[in-house]
């Protein structure tokens, strides 16, 4: 007699982005029953047509996502999208998400007292401690949709000029110390000068100073990975609207770390670099190294 066992269950966190879609869809053709959970106002409600049990919720109602994930059986999840930390300076941050205990429990010292700091790695790294605290194990998205993380090469246009590829350089030894701070990934430079630096704000709107603030155009965007980087959370990622922005604020070259960046939808990433003009490559960390 053949026993029917049924797939697996496997928990998503959903922010916004393309990413968790594309996550949902690499995890439902590895045969997992996907259980997502959409941040409102957030997530992409595609993700109710993919998944085999979705709900909305609050971003500050930690209690219910894990009541959720136990409600159907999952031990294992991941996050994957972006939250945008601005709003967690907007008047009236806790009237307006309603936390619940759970989450004043796990959050308290950081936006109560103010005795913990609110950096991203420290703030994911509570939440996936509490969510295995309670039998939850949070992944990395990647285990799940390796597919998605770049090889090193050319990804799209020319190959870097030797004044490009010495911006390249520069800019990577700054961003990876600004992510090693855990204040941001991404530098944006020319003829090795620094246009901007991410923060809070992220990478659409730190390369877009950096347009307003060289205005003939022709720099460079560096994206790494943190020296820390934890692959659960805040892993580097691009897409067709990361070039979309660079074009609009006059970058040319795109340079990110090969193996621990998620780059989204390849075929028209690619697409759009070419008929944008804008040159991306992939390098290994330990290249730029021996460069520099």
């Amino acid at each position: 007699m053949n026993l029917v066992v049924d797939p697996p269950s496997v928990g998503l966190l959903a922010a916004w982005g393309r990413f968790p879609v594309q996550v949902a869809e690499a995890m439902k053709a590895s045969g997992f029953r996907v259980c997502c959970l959409g941040l409102r106002d957030l997530a992409d409600p595609q993700l109710a047509k993919i998944a085999d049990e979705f709900s909305w919720m609050n971003a500050a109602r930690l209690g219910y996502a894990m009541r959720f994930f136990h409600k159907h059986g999952v031990t294992q999840a991941t996050m994957a999208g972006k939250f945008h930390k601005v709003d967690l300076y907007k008047p009236w941050l806790l009237t307006r998400y309603i936390p619940d205990f759970t989450f004043l429990r796990t959050f308290y010292h950081h936006f109560v007292t103010g005795s913990a700091d609110r950096k991203d790695d420290t703030l994911l790294g509570a939440l996936a401690q509490a969510f295995d605290d309670r039998g939850v194990k949070m992944l990395p998205a990647t285990d799940f949709a390796p597919q998605l993380l770049v090889p090193a090469g050319v990804l799209a246009g020319k190959p870097l000029t030797p004044s490009e590829q010495s911006d390249v350089e520069f800019g990577w030894r700054l961003a990876k110390e600004m992510g090693r701070l855990d204040v941001g990934q991404s530098v944006c430079v020319k003829e090795r000068a620094v246009l901007a630096v991410e923060a809070i704000e992220g990478t659409d709107l730190c390369i877009r100073r950096a347009g307003e603030l060289c205005r003939k155009g022709g720099f460079t965007v560096v994206k790494v990975a943190k020296p820390q980087q934890d692959m659960r959370f805040d892993v580097p990622t691009i897409g067709p609207g990361t070039l979309e922005t660079m074009r609009a604020a006059g970058a040319k070259v795109l340079a990110v770390e090969a193996g621990m960046t998620i780059l989204l939808d390849e075929a028209e990433f690619r697409a759009t670099a070419r008929r944008l003009g804008i040159s991306v490559v992939a390098v290994a960390g330990n290249q730029v190294t021996q460069a520099a």
